[in-house]
């Protein structure tokens, strides 16, 4: 007999290539979720294959198979939609390309679905902003293709920063400084929002410094990740410790 009195927590699924900075969404579910715990956020790892920011290794780790396989246990967690938490092996599909990846995840998992950088066109489009600059970790060759999938969301990139690194694993090693200076070196005057696009890297405790170094929002691959899956589900909660993007209400 189902419990009325104690609903089924939303539950959003998450694949999730390889280790590197995973620890972020139990975070995020104890922020979003609180004490009523009505928000889980489960999350299972796919095969990443080689660990490189380079095309030919983004195009297998994006492949069809890798995310079919992980697709079964989201399910027995309860998940009602299901996100693949990697940018990178999704706009290096091309925006047509990247979409027939959701499709066929969708399709997979009889579920909606949706990626991290559908997920970024997402929050821009909620921001309102027109402008945006990119702070990649990724060498810039593959930052580029996250340029022109941007551009074909409507959105103008007005500078965009490769910081050149290979793997994930380093990325997931970056901390506080880091990421500062990250999002320092890829500003620009004429953007209104700060793009952070790599789920290796963390950036889920920082989000309000980054904002208020920036002067501006920033929205960062896992938490726009989330807000994409919770948006798909209908949700949409607001929280004071996750920038402007979780700020609004509405969005």
């Amino acid at each position: 007999m189902v419990d009325s009195t104690h609903p089924a927590p939303d539950t959003v699924g998450f694949l999730y290539p390889g280790y590197s900075a995973e620890d972020e969404y139990p975070r995020l579910e104890g922020m979003l979720g609180g004490d009523s715990g009505d928000i889980r956020l489960p999350l299972v790892h796919t095969d990443i294959g080689e660990d490189a920011h380079r095309v030919d290794a983004l195009l297998e780790m994006g492949s069809a198979a890798r995310l079919a396989a992980g697709v079964a246990e989201l399910a027995e967690r309860g998940a009602r939609a299901v996100v693949w938490a990697c940018t990178s092996a999704s706009f290096v599909f091309g925006w047509e390309g990247a979409k027939e990846q959701v499709r066929e995840l969708s399709e997979t998992a009889g579920m909606p679905a949706s990626s991290t950088s559908f997920a970024f066109a997402h929050a821009v489009q909620a921001l309102g902003v027109d402008r945006v600059a990119i702070a990649a970790t990724y060498p810039e060759d593959v930052a580029d293709y996250f340029r022109a999938f941007l551009k074909a969301a409507g959105a103008e990139v007005v500078s965009m920063r490769g910081s050149g690194i290979i793997t994930a694993a380093e990325v997931g090693t970056w901390g506080r400084a880091e990421v500062l200076e990250l999002g320092r070196a890829g500003d620009h005057p004429e953007a209104q929002a700060v793009l952070l696009p790599d789920t290796a890297l963390h950036t889920a405790a920082w989000i309000p410094d980054l904002e208020a170094e920036l002067g501006k929002p920033v929205l960062t691959a896992n938490q726009v990740t989330v807000w994409e899956g919770l948006r798909l589900l209908g949700r949409d909660p607001v929280h004071d410790r996750l920038g402007t993007l979780f700020a609004r209400s509405g969005g």
